[in-house]
């Protein structure tokens, strides 16, 4: 999943972005808010940690008018300022969760689980479909509950294609949140990354919709 960080201290935005690139996430790390609102307002991420106090624009600021040009992905704040009123001027701007610094990465980790999962209608770390089971803590993929060995490219592509079963996933949309947006890789890289994980985890897991992109149906078959 393709994720902006938005961080000016750099030894934080270092750990952090480690953390989440280990854990699975394509990662974008920008360090002042002119630049974070401009990424957020004109591309797509499956979320956003955002620091409040930056440079050139408060992250206030910055969420506020992510949130008045209709820009719903889910943000998680990150700040030193702990005063209970400064808290409900985050949720009110339209934070999805607060989380005040020094913080744990594993608390940072697990809010960030939650906000994705709720802003795509899951309320489980889980995801199910057929025999198919997601373990987003564990970062495990099961097949009728035998472990599968999966490559970190496979793991974001599947656990990614599982956030939105039921949606047809454009080409261009899961090859930014596997392999991040302008990396190189070859043209066909997607379509033989799917083709590998279609041959682990079978083979009507993934539909392809010509012209479309891909998609794991509600209910597999």
């Amino acid at each position: 999943m393709r994720l902006l960080l938005v961080e000016d201290d750099r030894r934080i935005a270092a750990d952090v972005e480690k953390a989440l690139s280990a854990t699975g996430y394509v990662v974008e790390t920008v360090r002042n808010g002119e630049e974070a609102w401009f990424r957020g307002d004109t591309e797509d991420y499956g979320a956003i940690v955002l620091d409040l106090g930056l440079p050139g624009m408060d992250g206030l600021a910055v969420l506020k008018r992510w949130r008045a040009n209709g820009r719903s992905m889910p943000v998680l704040i990150l700040t030193a300022r702990g005063s209970w009123a400064e808290r409900v001027d985050g949720i009110d701007a339209g934070a999805d969760d607060y989380l005040p610094k020094p913080f744990r990465m594993e608390e940072l980790l697990a809010r960030l689980r939650s906000i994705v999962r709720r802003s795509a209608g899951h309320a489980s770390p889980r995801i199910v479909a057929g025999d198919v089971e997601l373990d987003e803590r564990q970062m495990k993929v099961t097949l009728r509950g035998v472990p599968v060995a999966l490559s970190p490219l496979e793991y974001r592509l599947i656990a990614f294609l599982l956030h939105h079963r039921g949606r047809v996933v454009s080409q261009q949309e899961l090859d930014e949140n596997v392999y991040g947006h302008g990396e190189d890789h070859e043209s066909n890289a997607l379509e033989v990354l799917v083709g590998r994980v279609r041959k682990k985890l079978g083979a009507d897991l993934i539909e392809t919709r010509r012209g479309f992109g891909y998609l794991v149906p509600e209910t597999p078959p």
